[in-house]
């Protein structure tokens, strides 16, 4: 039996895809597997406009001002604080999702194609950006069709961009528990993580009603930088340095416990 060495062409077209496999094709590919999942569409999508609706229709906010110097009134800060609450939530559970991939065997087929590991982190993160994208838009709509927030029309539109960019911060998160919890418990622990998050930050009750000693602590939760910096351009208020390193500090451990935990589990593969 003969072998024949492969030619320079041969091996040419068998080199790796640029971007490590990152491309549009793969990224519709996962887009319309997250689509599928009716659960975590409704989980993600349904809930924060339920609890808008039960928070932000009090007919006394419609006529409360959030200070002097804002742009809106009170209930334009419930919808945003429900948008955040749920992009954050959507994004967790798109990047928590890997763990399904995992039970499955999905991660070891993946191990067999030319798609790179960093590409597949930036895939899972980019499409639940896509789910955090919807849970945003579902949310801002609810509030349109109730005509209880006052606000500008451009800060609508920044507004839901702040609250859409943000959450990529807890697509790493989702990632990281993915790879961290077994299939059966990351869903459970996911949900309650994540209202625990938002109590700590405030995005569910203001943090001036906190006694002194959890605002203290609040500073160093991760969702309290984001929840001051998507609710800055409503109250006008400047932006804080520190703000800015909460959520950026939050977003560099998550990556890393993310990227941590992919190693440990590719390493057996």
């Amino acid at each position: 039996m003969t072998t024949r060495s492969l030619s320079a062409t041969e091996l040419a077209s068998r080199r790796a895809p640029a971007f490590g496999g990152l491309n549009a094709i793969a990224l519709s590919i996962e887009i319309r597997r997250l689509l599928r999942n009716r659960r975590t569409l409704i989980f993600t999508m349904i809930m924060p406009s339920i609890f808008f609706l039960l928070f932000g229709l009090n007919s006394a906010y419609a006529n409360d001002s959030n200070g002097k110097g804002a742009y809106g009134n009170v209930s334009a800060f419930v919808l945003i604080s429900m948008a955040l609450y749920g992009a954050t939530l959507a994004t967790t559970s798109g990047g928590a999702m890997v763990s399904i991939e995992r039970a499955a065997g999905w991660s070891r087929q993946l191990r067999l194609t030319p798609l790179a590991s960093p590409a597949y982190v930036g895939l899972k993160m980019l499409t639940s950006l896509v789910l955090g994208l919807g849970s945003v838009a579902a949310v801002f709509i609810v509030g349109g069709v109730t005509g209880k927030p006052s606000m500008p029309v451009w800060l609508w539109v920044v507004s839901a961009l702040c609250v859409w960019v943000g959450s990529l911060v807890f697509a790493a998160f989702g990632l990281f528990l993915g790879y961290l919890l077994p299939t059966e418990n990351v869903m459970q622990f996911l949900g309650f993580i994540m209202m625990l998050f938002s109590f700590g930050g405030g995005v569910f009750i203001p943090l001036s009603q906190y006694p002194h000693v959890l605002r203290d602590i609040a500073e160093y939760t991760p969702l309290y930088g984001l929840n001051q910096l998507v609710h800055a351009p409503l109250l006008n208020s400047g932006v804080d340095i520190a703000w800015v390193g909460n959520a950026i500090a939050w977003l560099i451990i998550f990556t890393a416990g993310a990227a941590w935990r992919f190693r440990k589990d590719t390493a057996r593969v």
